[in-house]
């Protein structure tokens, strides 16, 4: 199986590396760092699950509260490949799962980035399933499966725990690489048994289907996944006003998800395509910090202490290192100064 897995981490270099092409050749012009508006713009790359991030880009208000940028908003979908827009410079900010930041901090990929916000932590908002008909009523049921993640994901990672967890040798396990939406195709067509993933590809699986483990459920287990906002290194130094703006932003969204979670829900619904009822339903299953916790230490801490938040990303890559994922997972010392806090109290100050 070593073979195998050799040539699986190869062809994913050769597929990396043809989407930094693309990804390269879509993002130069507009720069964050110049270009023809003189580094006026601010480019986010966005995923479509439940989050104060799209409360945020629904709302406006990091337009409102920055007239002098042009903000772009580009849809993602996985943390791999927001790995890799950053790889070409194509990002400025982001909202990525913790396992793909622990993977991007790492070799080869040393990505200059920080993390500066909690976004949620994963509870049942995503989760292990199996198809009705599979045969499949427990994760130990998985060994000579199909089952089908975004490789290099949150989901991905928490699979590959669920798999330890049971005793299951995931090299005895059909792993195959699906972004959401191929995942739901490949489900509709019974061509996968099982399949870890998030909301909303979540829900809809889930009419068909069984949930076998949760996050919540790996999290109380030792193997809590989040996902984070991060920010290039050089787009923060580069555009100091931005940053607070954006975490300003972030901590009304997650105000009206606790204050007011009939209008975060509308948001939500909007810019998912679902009603707010759906939405509503869907951000109860994820775990969403109070505005204050974010500096608290158990997450990303204040300056001069930085918090818990690193040892869980040295955890998770020490994690993919057994796992062989990655190589080596990053000293704690080099996770801690990729962990932002500079600003952060008086971002999330009521």
């Amino acid at each position: 199986m070593a073979g195998t897995r050799g040539w699986l981490r190869i062809s994913s270099i050769a597929a990396a590396l043809g989407a930094l092409l693309v990804v390269t050749a879509c993002g130069q012009d507009g720069s964050g760092d110049g270009g023809k508006d003189g580094g006026r713009t601010i480019r986010i790359a966005y995923q479509a699950f439940p989050s104060g991030d799209l409360i945020v880009k629904d709302k406006g208000w990091l337009e409102k509260a920055l007239p002098g940028y042009t903000v772009k908003w580009t849809k993602f979908d996985s943390g791999a490949s927001i790995n890799t827009a950053f790889v070409a410079g194509s990002v400025d900010l982001a909202a990525i799962g913790s396992s793909p930041v622990a993977r991007g901090l790492a070799e080869p990929l040393n990505i200059p980035y920080q993390v500066t916000w909690v976004l949620d932590v994963a509870g049942e908002n995503e989760a292990l399933v199996a198809r009705n008909g599979s045969k499949v009523s427990s994760v130990k049921d998985l060994e000579g499966k199909k089952v089908a993640t975004p490789f290099s994901s949150t989901s991905h990672y928490s699979l590959l725990a669920a798999l330890d967890r049971a005793g299951v040798d995931s090299s005895k396990v059909q792993l195959l690489d699906l972004e959401p939406q191929d995942i739901l195709a490949a489900w509709t067509r019974g061509d996968i048994d099982a399949t870890y993933v998030w909301l909303p590809t979540l829900e809809e699986l889930k009419k068909t289907g069984k949930v076998l483990v949760s996050s919540r459920e790996l999290a109380a287990s030792g193997k809590p996944t989040l996902d984070l906002g991060v920010a290039s290194t050089s787009f923060i130094e580069a555009h100091p006003d931005v940053l607070p703006a954006w975490r300003k932003a972030q901590a009304q969204a997650l105000d009206l998800i606790h204050d007011d979670p009939d209008a975060a829900s509308a948001a939500v619904g909007k810019q998912l395509g679902i009603s707010p009822a759906e939405a509503g339903a869907q951000i109860k299953q994820g775990i969403f910090l109070k505005p204050a916790e974010q500096a608290d230490a158990k997450w990303l801490g204040t300056p001069g202490k930085v918090g818990g938040l690193a040892d869980n990303l040295h955890s998770a890559a020490q994690f993919l290192v057994d796992q062989k994922q990655i190589d080596s997972a990053p000293d704690l010392d080099k996770l801690r100064k990729s962990i932002y806090v500079e600003g952060l109290t008086d971002a999330v100050s009521p």
